[in-house]
């Protein structure tokens, strides 16, 4: 039997979820339709998903069709939660994006489809509400084509649009044969010759969607079930089966983490080659940690099913992997876990209510982080605070959703604020040594700190002999210099350097006669970790640092009219307009704008352009602050910028 894993990917209210209970039916999987409204849908199973009527989560559900085991993924279609997509994506043999025949082409629309697009996922379109008055056909197509300058190949067409009794007819639309002649020599030379067959042209059709060089449009209603059918027909004969060796090595990826009803770990993973089995011992993440599975469920018929193995291919869930985290690989890394969407570039402070058990607090904050990597947190011990990093201000209310139902603690938050991040500007250098002037540790350190290209990240590179030192001494204060850069002379994330370590020395171990270990003449792992922190904040110091912040491109379709209206506004927040194009009635303004005014505008954009004003930004790059003073952010590490501080909080600690 052939297996093939489906991503139902959309625009949030495009009908995603809609479709899935649409396709599940159809297979005879259930008996009855869900509904968003009613919150009995198979996929949306939180509580909170079924209150909100949206998709939070990522949901695996499983359909035969003939001889294809589908595992249908329903993924979130708002943009505060493009981190669970990203997620799904690594582990997708094709994808279907719905687009609503009613609202079009929408932004989340156009970064899905570029995301699939760039990792050359095979996808199918299916428009969706063709029953919904405003439906429309053809300049729709026309719109999808080169809004996602994607090339599109209608799988039919449709009757009756814009009404209860609309349905699709399929048949390949006319101008077929010349899209798919692009990408097809022989296809070509028929066409000119006009000798094309229907083999040829099904066969070139099915060859180019597996390559993602075309894409199949079919219409329909989730709701009334027109074209679904022709659907399910293409994910059959169109997408390409998974492939995988069950008797290769193992080699997996888990693309999600819950919690089960005791509290266990569970953990959605995607075999691609091997075979895993119960009670197997693996290694799984980037520390080769091991874990022994306790318990497998693989997805058949709408459910999941206990099992012994998940070959190649499937899905699975495991237990018994207490330490396993979203991203991981499972046995042979396949490759390097990759990010398709930027970072969150927003934070805010949680604040516990008035009865609220902190320690509770702390764990759920917890268990909501290993369930989505993207939601950061920084706990200062000193104020008793926890900050996360978001999205937007919807993942936010979520979040204080999820406390106070999955929980029961009730939180609120401060005001968001945009992520900022610190570059070096020039070199610094800075040297402690062993048992000379100020020095409390018994160790030498000197770093020095260059600026990097940009996107380069954090690098660790040695000046001095490996054999000069015990390993587990150079170990400690590089891991001591990425966790310090955490938080530069402002508190953000310093990165774009590079990092030499320049001197090192230690003290030997010593003992006395008949006696053991004397710590307080012998270097430990402590007293590189304690001084480390000092040379390296001293040498960025010399080298000074920049603060930058996030900066979003956007695009703005909206009457052209409404420009005299809309460019003070965009100018007073801080937004620079770089091209502006007039179509028609429309104007198409591009630009830049910071991330802490994104949200502002988008609350005043509906005003502003008689509520047909359409927004789409995302991350872009970081720009130097260069109004007003450098944002400072409050540090929650032991503060090594003030010498005396740090060594008490240091010796306070260690005693």
């Amino acid at each position: 039997m052939h297996l093939l894993n489906l991503g139902i990917l959309a625009h949030v209210d495009a009908g995603k979820t809609s479709l899935t209970e649409r396709l599940l039916h159809s297979a005879g999987v259930i008996d009855e339709i869900g509904s968003v409204d009613d919150g009995n849908t198979r996929t949306d199973t939180l509580a909170l998903e079924r209150q909100r009527g949206i998709t939070i989560k990522s949901a695996v559900v499983s359909f035969p069709v003939d001889d294809v085991t589908v595992n249908l993924i329903d993924t979130p279609g708002h943009p505060d939660f493009i981190a669970e997509v990203e997620r799904v994506l690594g582990v997708l043999d094709g994808a279907v994006l719905v687009v609503s025949a009613v609202e079009g082409v929408q932004p989340q629309t156009r970064v899905l489809m570029r995301t699939l697009q760039r990792l050359r996922i095979p996808t199918l379109l299916f428009v969706n509400k063709i029953d919904r008055r405003g439906a429309r056909y053809g300049d729709l197509l026309s719109s999808i084509s080169e809004r996602l300058r994607a090339a599109v190949v209608p799988m039919g067409s449709v009757d009756g649009i814009g009404t209860p009794a609309a349905g699709f007819r399929p048949g390949l639309d006319p101008g077929a044969p010349a899209v798919l002649a692009d990408h097809d020599d022989e296809l070509l030379a028929a066409y000119v010759e006009n000798t094309v067959s229907c083999d040829l042209l099904r066969t070139a059709l099915a060859t180019q969607t597996r390559q993602a060089l075309v894409h199949p449009v079919y219409f329909g209603s989730a709701i009334t079930g027109a074209g679904v059918d022709a659907l399910i027909t293409g994910i059959k004969e169109l997408l390409p089966a998974a492939e995988g060796d069950p008797q290769g090595p193992l080699s997996g990826t888990v693309f999600k983490v819950e919690r089960g009803p005791a509290g266990e770990k569970v953990a959605y993973a995607r075999m691609f080659s091997g075979t895993l089995r119960t009670r197997d011992r693996i290694t799984f993440g980037d520390a080769g940690e091991e874990g022994k599975v306790t318990s497998i469920s693989v997805f058949d018929h709408g459910t999941d099913i206990g099992t012994d193995s998940v070959p190649a291919g499937r899905i699975g869930r495991l237990r018994g992997l207490g330490e396993i985290r979203i991203g991981d690989a499972i046995g042979t890394p396949r490759k390097a876990y990759e990010h398709f969407f930027a970072p969150p570039t927003l934070e805010t402070v949680v604040v516990p209510g008035p009865d609220a058990d902190r320690r509770a607090l702390h764990l759920a904050l917890t268990q909501l982080a290993e369930q989505d990597p993207l939601i950061g947190l920084r706990h200062d011990e000193v104020r008793q605070e926890t900050a996360v990093s978001l999205y937007g201000e919807v993942q936010k209310e979520v979040i204080q959703a999820t406390l106070a139902d999955e929980f029961g603690v009730r939180v609120t938050f401060r005001e968001t604020t945009p992520l900022c991040i610190e570059r070096p500007v020039c070199t610094g250098a800075a040297v402690e040594f062993n048992k000379k002037d100020a020095n409390p540790f018994l160790a030498t350190v000197g770093l020095r700190i260059d600026p990097a290209p940009v996107g380069s990240g954090v690098r660790f590179a040695l000046e001095v002999e490996l054999g000069a030192m015990p390993y587990a001494f150079f170990k400690a204060v590089e891991d001591t210099v990425r966790e310090t850069l955490g938080q530069g002379l402002h508190g953000w994330r310093v990165t774009d350097c590079v990092v030499t370590m320049t001197h090192s020395g230690y003290s030997p171990r010593q003992s006395h006669a008949h006696q053991g270990f004397d710590k307080s003449m012998s270097s430990t792992g402590a007293d590189f970790r304690g001084l480390t922190p000092l040379v390296l904040v001293e040498a960025l110091r010399r080298a000074g640092s920049q603060v930058y912040e996030p900066l979003h491109r956007f695009r703005v379709e909206a009457p052209a009219d409404t420009l005299g209206a809309l460019l003070p506004v965009l100018a007073a927040l801080r937004a620079v307009p770089r091209t502006t194009e007039t179509r028609g009635a429309l104007c198409v303004l591009e630009g830049l704008v910071p991330v802490a005014q994104v949200h502002g505008l988008e609350r005043q954009l509906p005003g502003l352009t008689r509520g047909e004003g359409e927004w789409e930004s995302a991350f872009d790059h970081y720009a130097p602050v260069t109004r007003g003073t450098a944002p400072e952010r409050a540090r929650t590490d032991q503060n090594p910028l003030n010498r005396k501080e740090y060594l008490l909080n240091v010796t306070r600690r260690v005693a």
